[in-house]
């Protein structure tokens, strides 16, 4: 089946001509059609503009001027622009909001000429780690049809685990595309902060975000991060660097030193995720890999200090949906009273939470108690982890502290499910490179192996998480596929 290669394998037969991207398109099209009214990981698909982006990437292949990603799929998490399909966030206040413009990733992709399959569903406006908060309801996992697939960036990683889409987006603000890629048995990649252009992303945690790649395998990850990296312009954290290199052969793990934070393996794990993953370890041995153990004890204080930032960073970025100038509106007497009513039913549960969260931790006479406190916290924790770097070429540890969850488990236990971003945030405190890669399986279903580098130093991740993979040769496939 067309849906079961990888994307480099893809090219390679539109390449030789056995395939046309037309075919692919619609293979992929067939395949969302027939399964996911199960997994309900898309919210939008356009069959007629994703068949005519298809053609004109067609006409590239036979005339000889395709770039590597010409013709192959992808979908986008529904907090990117793209213009011809809506952006939602998986937001009632939204609504049915057509983009005028193009994010910076959705552009590449286009000159790329890729194939844009839909929109997936996520976490409204990416604030949840479950893809339970979605105003469309949940995306299931497709390891098991009554669990979660994790979040915020659910929908992309059940459609590319599930066979929907060889490539995916989605946007890691705390560990939003690394710990549903652990859950679903899947690669998920988080490029430095600032690597990839945030604009036209809706944005959430703006010194947090950062948009990455879903993939089966590290190489289509890199693969993909090559085309979507590079300066912008348009965004004025966008770094003024190369794009992430495509090739990842080469790595090697021989010789890498790892460095094991003591945090990440103790308290709060699952039995099984520290079992396969300290099996990895001993296989990553035997390969030739050193291992150092870490003390980092800001590690403790993450979830705490994101909690703080984020939400504070999220009520400044939603203030702009009043309901006057996107989206739903409610009318009431003036505009106090109409944006009041809006957002009193546009906002889910979660959203209005945050929002009052950070705007409390933003208010005269807390600032300085919360927010400013939360930022010192954050610059020791990059001063542990920099520090740490001196010593050690990666940081190694499990990417989710447990295996998915079922869909209702822990919706009533905020503080559980926030947790579960415990092994993730520090990448995006530091704004360092991570990615999440299959290392096993816990109670038949998937566990993540997540590693960190320095800041900047994504290629010389890509290749170590490349080599990693192949020590390992942990591939998964679900059941349910």
């Amino acid at each position: 089946m067309l849906t079961q290669l990888s994307a480099t394998e893809l090219r390679k037969k539109l390449d030789s001509r056995d395939v046309s991207a037309i075919e692919i398109a619609q293979a992929y099209l067939d395949r969302i059609a027939s399964q996911d009214s199960k997994l309900n990981a898309f919210l939008h698909v356009n069959p007629e503009l994703t068949l005519d982006m298809a053609e004109s990437a067609q006409e590239q292949v036979d005339q000889g001027t395709a770039g590597p990603l010409a013709g192959i799929p992808v979908a986008l998490k529904d907090n990117l622009n793209f213009v011809g399909m809506p952006t939602t966030c998986a937001s009632k206040i939204l609504g049915e909001f057509m983009p005028p413009f193009d994010s910076h990733v959705s552009k590449r992709i286009r000159e790329e000429s890729m194939v844009v399959l839909g929109k997936t569903n996520l976490d409204e406006f990416a604030m949840g780690t479950s893809t339970e908060n979605s105003a469309f309801g949940p995306t299931l996992n497709p390891w098991d049809l009554e669990r979660s697939p994790g979040g915020s960036s659910g929908g992309s990683a059940s459609a590319v685990a599930a066979e929907m889409a060889p490539l995916a987006l989605g946007s890691d603000t705390g560990g939003s595309i690394r710990q549903p890629a652990s859950l679903c048995g899947i690669v998920g990649f988080k490029p430095t902060y600032g690597r990839c252009s945030r604009y036209g992303l809706v944005a959430f945690g703006s010194s947090l975000d950062q948009i990455g790649p879903f993939a089966r395998n590290v190489e289509d990850a890199a693969l993909c991060a090559s085309a979507l990296t590079g300066h912008d312009p348009m965004d004025s954290t966008s770094l003024n660097l190369a794009p992430i290199k495509r090739s990842v052969e080469g790595g090697n793990v021989k010789g890498k030193k790892f460095g094991l934070p003591k945090q990440l393996f103790g308290e709060g794990m699952q039995d099984g995720v520290l079992q396969s993953v300290h099996s990895a370890i001993e296989q990553l041995r035997k390969a030739g890999a050193e291992f150092v153990e870490l003390d980092l004890p800001s590690i403790a204080y993450g979830v705490t200090t994101y909690y703080i930032i984020a939400p504070a960073e999220a009520s400044s970025n939603l203030a702009r949906f009043d309901g006057v100038r996107y989206g739903l509106r409610v009318d009431g007497k003036g505009h106090i009273e109409t944006t009041a009513k809006s957002r009193a039913l546009g906002f889910g549960h979660e959203v209005k939470q945050r929002i009052m969260i950070g705007t409390y931790a933003l208010s005269a006479g807390y600032y300085d108690a919360y927010y400013v406190k939360a930022q010192q916290v954050r610059g020791l924790m990059q001063r542990e982890f920099n520090a740490a770097f001196q010593t050690v070429d990666h940081i190694l540890g499990p990417t989710s502290p447990v295996v998915a969850f079922k869909i209702g488990e822990l919706i009533n236990d905020p503080m559980a499910l926030k947790q579960l971003d415990f092994c993730t945030i520090p990448a995006n405190m530091g704004g360092f490179p991570a990615i999440s890669l299959p290392c096993g399986l816990s109670e038949g279903l998937p566990v993540g192996l997540q590693l960190m580098s320095p800041n900047l130093e994504d290629d010389a991740l890509l290749k170590t998480a490349w080599a990693v993979e192949n020590a390992l040769d942990a591939t998964l496939r679900p059941p349910v596929a």
